[in-house]
């Protein structure tokens, strides 16, 4: 809005004696600022911020040739970059008063409008607009005539009702209009403060004779003045209405009062008492009895049509409908809940011992608290479905949500009530639902939770998933605690390295590694197979599929820790054999290891090829994956070099590392070992691990790089039934692992023999299942010494070393 300021006169609307158009010196060739919904007058006093790179240069060239500019307001004002088409010929010859340059890179100048001008030509557009203009100067009249009077009298006038009936204009543009004597200025002053759309605004600007200046000016105050009337109308009837309501409410309160004493009631005050009815059978605690009546005694002053009615009506739902103290009695039957768990699952001896166990514990002490655990293994494993089992053990209801990619705190904490929409979080959610304080809660994929502005829910959970806070758990929408304590949760992850440690620390953690073959062809003989058949409404009699065929799904249709995998190529035999049934098919249907391929097509993975050959500078070793265990082989060359070290295979940094570790230990052994000392200076190595696309880091791989590195070096090969596992030091110490199930089931399906495995370790040998330890040898080592005599195919530390014992379990 242009400034008014009486009390300086070069801010004003009004030309001081030192800007007087006619004793300033405008030249026709200016500088152009495009500007955008506005309409500068002449005498029109006010600030732009100017950011363009064009419009900045402008001001430049203007502050170097006496400060004149030429303002011209675009046709849109969304353009960015307007070209000669988008600009109105018409604007202002301005002068830039002052200039202040802004931190962000724009600039703020104060400009005064001096007069119009037509624009007649371009003279360049780059780097900014420069322009030939014509001069208009303002038509003076010698004397004002009677027409020319009554029509700024008229206008002052407008003006004034314009500002009575609550347009925003300054008080002193009133005063200054009524002080101005010239027409065209009259116009231009009144027109530039009623902020009207920027055509309107640069017609007028355009129109030269201040006689039809001052009519255009009036038809729009007396628009402006009719818009203003209505909207004060309708103002006026939406007061009524609200008057009418409150009238309304009054009314129904006396006719309530009426009814209380006649003895009847009205639909309202029955569904008051309902809700207090509710109050007293929900059993809640004290302090959440206190603010449930607290709002319903707000819901029964309020009027039923009323916007926070429904609110505060909802949010005491919430409050009625939490089981506060309702729950399910425990099971504590412990022979009938090991049945059950054995019906669900095959195996998974940790976990069931840890329910029995919480069960008997349960069964001696009534009030101890809710078990917290998290089942941490690769997808397909069962853990999900675990958690139902549990459920199904104990007797209780089981809720289950997924976390994975939760970033917003209030899906765990709920929204307050000031939002519109909010409600409890997920907790409280799967509560109500369940209808019980006691439920198998289990929540999926913490290990996926994700952190943003709104908060960091595994920083929520902390307070859920913890005994001595969760018994006062307070969700944002209830805003009273909920005691969480005899709640079971339960949660999985695939990894246990993207949970915070400090949520982490909450939780008693159960790892479940993958299954062996044996284990998979028992789980889908017992559990798998059968659902198959029965989904598929195939009778078990009509479709059999033998031992030999189910170990060829799983080794060659499948490579996978869990059993899902196999579950899909299981349900896709039911399906082609659904098929034929449906087509007429009346026989019977045997899926054998000769006939497999015509159900599932070509075999999809095919094993790691055999070596039939003991090499030189290729040692295997074992790595641990999200799906398991797998094998891997590391290759190492030497050649004509100046004695870099060269690594690929897509390492991380701690397999460069472990790399660089073993080639500093050999390097050091170089005279036990039978290596040439110059022969560092003298070869290049080359250390590669195979599928280069696949990301490989970890910190198990140092005895397999060392083996291969040592095995190029001595030209010893590395024997072809060994695979090894360990990290190793400067000082060829071998460090433990972990993963050493994963690893020894892949070892298992690749057909190695013997494993070398670190000797700290050996304590981890329980966890391996017996009928695969009867299977392989295992050769626990201590250092790296020991890895290379029983690695190689013939030992290298002939006086002082010994090949470690080996130990066939």
């Amino acid at each position: 809005m242009p400034i008014v300021n009486n009390d300086n006169k070069n801010q004003n609307n009004l030309p001081s004696n030192e800007m007087e158009q006619e004793s300033i010196k405008l030249p026709v060739e200016l500088p152009l600022l495009p500007i955008r919904d506005i309409v500068v007058y002449p005498y029109t006093i006010l600030p732009l911020f100017v950011g363009r790179e064009k419009s900045v240069r402008a001001v430049d060239d203007a502050l170097s040739r006496g400060r004149i500019i030429f303002l011209v307001t675009q046709k849109s004002a969304n353009i960015d970059s307007p070209s000669p088409e988008q600009l109105y010929r018409f604007g202002t010859i301005s002068m830039i008063m002052r200039l202040l340059k802004l931190p962000d890179g724009r600039v703020k100048i104060l400009i005064q409008g001096l007069m119009r001008a037509e624009l007649l030509d371009y003279i360049h557009t780059n780097p900014y607009y420069k322009v030939k203009v014509r001069k208009i100067p303002e038509i003076q009249a010698s004397e004002i005539n009677l027409e020319t009077e009554a029509l700024m009298r008229t206008i002052r006038s407008q003006l004034e009702e314009v500002v009575s009936l609550g347009k925003s204009i300054m008080p002193d543009v009133v005063v200054v209009a009524n002080n101005i004597s010239d027409p065209g200025r009259l116009a231009d002053l009144v027109i530039s403060n009623l902020n009207l759309k920027t055509d309107v605004t640069q017609e007028t600007l355009e129109t030269i004779d201040p006689q039809q200046r001052l009519h255009k000016v009036s038809e729009l105050l007396a628009k402006e003045i009719d818009v203003l009337n209505m909207q004060h109308k309708i103002q006026v009837q939406a007061k009524e209405e609200i008057d009418k309501n409150q009238r309304e409410y009054f009314l129904r309160q006396q006719l309530k009062a009426i009814q209380h004493e006649l003895g009847d009631s009205d639909e309202r005050t029955e569904e008051i008492n309902e809700l207090k009815k509710r109050i007293k059978e929900a059993k809640m605690p004290e302090q959440a009895e206190k603010e449930v009546n607290k709002q319903l005694k707000r819901l029964s002053r309020m009027h039923p049509d009323a916007a926070e009615s429904g609110m505060v009506h909802n949010y005491i739902d919430w409050l009625l409908e939490i089981p506060w103290s309702v729950s399910t009695p425990d099971n504590l039957d412990i022979k009938q809940a090991q049945q059950v768990l054995d019906e669900d699952h095959y195996d998974l001896k940790k976990v069931k011992e840890r329910i029995l166990e919480y069960l008997a514990v349960r069964k001696l002490n009534k009030n101890m608290k809710g078990l917290i655990l998290c089942f941490v293994g690769p997808p397909g494993v069962g853990k999900t479905s675990l958690g139902k089992s549990i459920a199904r053990a104990l007797g209780r209801k089981f809720i289950r949500i997924s976390l994975g990619g939760v970033r917003d705190e209030a899906e765990i904490r709920g929204h307050r009530r000031t939002y519109i929409g909010s409600m409890p979080g997920r907790i409280i959610q799967g509560l109500k639902q369940a209808g019980s304080n006691n439920p198998v809660f289990m929540m999926d994929e913490v290990d996926k939770v994700g952190a943003d502005f709104r908060g960091d829910p595994s920083a929520a959970l902390l307070e859920v998933l913890d005994p001595e806070q969760n018994s006062t758990f307070s969700d944002h929408y209830l805003g009273v605690p909920f005691d969480l304590s005899q709640v079971m949760f339960i949660t999985t992850a695939n990894q246990l390295d993207p949970i915070l440690p400090a949520f982490r620390d909450r939780m008693e953690i159960i790892r479940l590694a993958g299954y062996t073959e044996e284990e998979k062809s028992h789980i889908a003989k017992k559990y798998l197979f059968p659902r198959q058949l029965k989904e598929n409404g195939i009778d078990n009699k009509i479709l059999q599929i033998s031992d030999g065929a189910l170990l060829n799904v799983i080794s060659e249709y499948t490579r996978e820790a869990g059993v899902r995998n196999l579950e899909r190529e299981l349900a896709n035999i039911c399906r082609k054999v659904a098929k034929q049934i449906a087509e007429g098919s009346p026989k019977t249907f045997q899926v054998t290891a000769n006939n497999l391929n015509h159900y599932l097509g070509a075999i999809k993975y095919l094993g790691e090829p055999e070596k039939t050959n003991d090499e030189i500078g290729v040692a295997t070793g074992l790595a641990w994956t999200e799906t398991g265990g797998d094998i891997i082989h590391v290759e190492a060359s030497i050649m004509k070099g100046s004695g870099k070290l060269t690594l690929t295979g897509h390492l991380g940094e701690v397999m460069k590392e472990s790399a660089k570790a073993a080639l500093s230990y050999t390097r050091s052994k170089s005279s036990e070992l039978g290596i040439d000392e110059d022969m560092y200076s003298q070869k290049d190595i080359h250390i590669h691990v195979p599928a280069g696309a696949i990301p490989k880091d970890g910190p198990s791989a140092g005895i397999t790089l060392t083996t291969a590195l040592v095995s190029t070096l001595t030209k010893i090969p590395v024997r072809r039934d060994v695979a090894m596992t360990g990290e190793i030091t400067l000082r060829g110490k071998v460090l433990p692992i972990g993963g050493l199930k994963e690893k020894v089931l892949a070892a298992k399906r690749a057909g190695i023999h013997r494993i070398l495995v670190p000797f700290q370790n050996k304590k981890d040998m329980q966890d391996i299942p017996n009928n695969v330890k009867r299977k392989l040898e295992f050769v626990f080592v201590d250092n790296i010494d020991d890895v290379l005599n029983a690695a190689m195919a013939k030992p290298i530390f002939h006086k002082h070393k010994e090949i470690p014992p080996i130990v066939a379990l």
